[in-house]
């Protein structure tokens, strides 16, 4: 297993499959970027290939890595999604996070090729309100829900971004999860490079007291020491990284970018290392690379020493 030198073991991997959305959601950073996406198709040239991909992941998994989420951009406009399940299910658990626009159809053949598990981003139960915030229609995407849960492809996670607006749909979303057998929610936090946005800034703290006031059942996550609520019938987890030590020492995350570089954190893109025409013994030192470089982004704030 491979540690960090604060203490933190590498156990998961996040790959971006690509940049490509057929969504353009306002608060996504790549918002603007790349063309429009109308139907799945083969893989640009800067797309690491389904081999590529599970080769990172088979050497990773020989050190101590248990699970990857695929993510994108949008995953399913490359059509090989089901090649690259199938290549790493046998190796680790396989997620993925979707805007599940094109997951209807595809739901079952990702069950059937291992994907243990969904996210699905979906910011509003209101057809209107939903095409301002993401660009896209609602209706495939509770049909592509409802088809990953019939898969099998639960719990399924429903992917609330969290500002100001979002939280007067909040009790309408904990409610259709608490009556939907196999649903959850996750409350994600805005990142910091949507911070300066201060007419959509939240006070994370009055969130999890909010959550705190309903909820008959309260624990925590050992990844990023994530707090679950139990509201009613309904699970909530809430995802807050901004400013949070505790969340960035608790991750044991890597990230791999569309195009075969890793990262040992979100918020940075300095230090990325290569892995493309490596071989098995230079991958292995690629990740041993990155997790010795890794730093919490949000450090704990060390008391100053006294003289003596």
């Amino acid at each position: 297993m491979l540690v960090d030198a604060y203490g933190r073991p590498l156990t998961d991997l996040r790959i971006s499959v690509t940049e490509r959305c057929n969504f353009r959601c306002f608060y996504c950073h790549n918002e603007g970027q790349g063309t429009p996406v109308a139907s799945p198709g083969a893989p640009h040239g800067d797309e690491m290939t389904p081999r590529e991909i599970e080769r990172i992941v088979r050497v990773a998994s020989e050190v101590g890595v248990r699970q990857v989420k695929l993510t994108g951009g949008e995953p399913l406009v490359r059509g090989d999604v089901e090649e690259i399940v199938r290549r790493l299910s046998p190796l680790v658990e396989v997620s993925m996070t979707t805007n599940g626009s094109m997951l209807e159809h595809r739901a079952r053949k990702l069950k059937e090729a291992g994907l243990a598990r969904v996210n699905v981003s979906v910011d509003s139960l209101r057809p209107e309100e939903f095409a301002e915030i993401r660009g896209g229609q609602l209706a495939p995407v509770l049909r592509g829900v409802k088809a990953a849960l019939d898969a099998g492809l639960a719990p399924l996670k429903l992917n609330l971004v969290l500002y100001k607006e979002a939280l007067r749909r909040l009790d309408e979303m904990i409610e259709y999860v608490g009556r939907t057998a196999g649903l959850e929610l996750q409350l994600i936090q805005f990142m910091p490079e949507m911070a300066w946005q201060k007419a959509h800034a939240i006070d994370i703290r009055e969130v999890h007291e909010r959550l705190a006031r309903l909820a008959s059942e309260s624990v925590q996550r050992e990844m990023h020491h994530r707090r679950r609520y139990r509201i009613g019938e309904a699970w909530v987890e809430l995802v807050d990284p901004v400013n949070n030590s505790d969340f960035c020492m608790n991750c044991h995350r890597v990230r791999v970018t569309h195009d075969g570089h890793l990262k040992g954190c979100i918020n940075r893109n300095d230090g990325l290392v290569a892995t493309r025409g490596l071989d098995d013994e230079g991958l292995l030192a690629a990740l041993r690379r990155v997790v010795a470089e890794r730093a919490p982004f949000y450090r704990p704030v060390l008391p100053t020493p006294r003289a003596v």
